[in-house]
């Protein structure tokens, strides 16, 4: 790229355009996320097969990719219920939302052997939930050497795989 002054800066450049929505927040449906008819984690469960990005499906919790994720295999699992704080869960959703965190790590370490994980809940607004309304756990894979230059300075991801493609291998592989 040419800067205002005609010298290159030597940089490459890697366009996400489709991040664009997140970052303006235009994709967001229509109505408040703040209420179930809104709320893109309340909406998810009933889409077509070909637009929910649904992996695994529970009685109280499913677990879905994340729209806009940090790694490949991302997921996030979610009541269906629409609670937004972790005291707000039944036991009964407490405990399948811990199992499903971990046959989410089974199964994404068997299809990507993943080295590690990040696992967590931002709570509120100010604790950095995008999506505050509605509690959801993220489950982020992790493999050594995966924070490259790339979020670190360039603040971009690089992501080697289509969400479609990997949200059918983590499905084929979810336990029955």
């Amino acid at each position: 790229m040419v800067r205002d002054n005609g010298l290159a800066d030597g940089l490459e450049r890697l366009w996400t355009p489709h991040r664009m929505g997140y970052v303006s927040g235009g994709d967001r449906p229509e109505g408040s996320i703040e209420k179930p008819p809104g709320c893109p984690f309340c909406r998810a469960p009933g889409l077509p097969p070909d637009e929910d990005l649904v992996v695994a499906r529970g009685v109280h919790v499913f677990a879905m990719l994340n729209l806009y994720p940090y790694n490949p295999g991302h997921l996030l699992i979610c009541p269906y219920r629409h609670v937004a704080d972790y005291t707000d869960l039944n036991t009964s959703e407490t405990i399948e939302l811990a199992a499903f965190t971990q046959d989410s790590m089974r199964v994404i370490r068997h299809v990507s052997n993943a080295h590690g994980f990040n696992l967590g809940m931002n709570q509120g607004g100010v604790a950095g939930a995008g999506i505050a309304a509605h509690l959801h756990q993220h489950v982020v894979p992790r493999w050594g050497g995966d924070a490259n230059f790339m979020p670190v300075i360039a603040r971009t991801n690089v992501l080697p795989q289509l969400l479609a493609d990997t949200r059918d291998l983590l499905a084929k592989a979810w336990p029955a």
